[in-house]
């Protein structure tokens, strides 16, 4: 176990990483940059996780290898298990059913809570890399069985962010996807001024999160707050 880490963290599959992913992954705040987290995390990698057998056609051999590797990890004194992407939600029922520590694989398992904490004519905005690929069974498997409140952004037609995945081999402008990613928050409140918070489904998106919520006013939450709160429960952060 690395550095006595309590956090296990399941990774995407290596490879072939887009350059624009890789400058994202480089932010302070992204779920796989180690510099991320003020506490040990075990990152492990995936065989098979990718976007095609997570986002695209979710597999089940892939889920299986998540319960496996979540499984060793546990023998091996892991208390709580994430993982690199909230599309992992799929898997959520699944991977906390076969498992006896806590766990978290997808930051939409803070939607609940976000709209139990803001006004019930308030929605929730849910910022994605990918809105089309977002569905109700990703939100139900995280426990919200009700979209009525919920509004869901979609980043894939922003350019330069779109440029991430067309132009694998090609370097992004930082300040150009910010400025989208920005533009698309400022936008969401504008044309819905009863949004009441925001949850960044993306694990590419935290960094982005502090300038969001400075921007809009509103409580921003992420991945970063989701692994906030296992750290604390397991007293790799305290407050008192």
């Amino acid at each position: 176990m690395a550095n006595n880490a309590k956090i296990g963290l399941l990774r995407w599959e290596k490879g072939h990483v887009p350059v624009g992913l890789m400058q994202l992954e480089a932010l302070k705040g992204n779920s796989t940059n180690a510099e991320s987290y003020p506490f040990p995390v075990d990152m492990r990698h995936v065989e098979g996780a990718c976007t095609e057998t997570i986002i695209n056609h979710p597999s089940q051999e892939v889920c299986d290898r998540f319960i496996e590797i979540g499984k060793e990890m546990q023998a091996e004194g892991i208390k709580a298990l994430t993982g690199s992407c909230g599309f992992n939600a799929i898997f959520q029922k699944q991977v906390s059913e076969a498992l006896d520590i806590p766990v978290f694989l997808s930051s939409l398992l803070q939607v609940p809570f976000a709209l139990q904490i803001i006004a019930p004519s308030k929605k929730v905005a849910v910022m994605t890399a990918y809105g089309s690929s977002l569905t109700p069974e990703h939100f139900g498997y995280c426990g919200v069985n009700d979209m009525s409140r919920i509004i869901v952004l979609g980043l894939e037609n922003c350019p330069e962010w779109n440029s991430i995945f067309e132009k694998e081999d090609e370097p992004v402008d930082m300040d150009l996807v910010e400025k989208e990613i920005m533009g698309t928050a400022l936008d969401a409140v504008k044309e819905h001024p009863d949004i009441g918070a925001f949850v960044l489904e993306c694990t590419d998106l935290p960094p982005f999160g502090p300038a969001i919520r400075d921007a809009t006013g509103l409580p921003v939450f992420s991945f970063s707050t989701m692994a906030g709160y296992m750290a604390l429960m397991l007293g790799e952060l305290n407050l008192y």
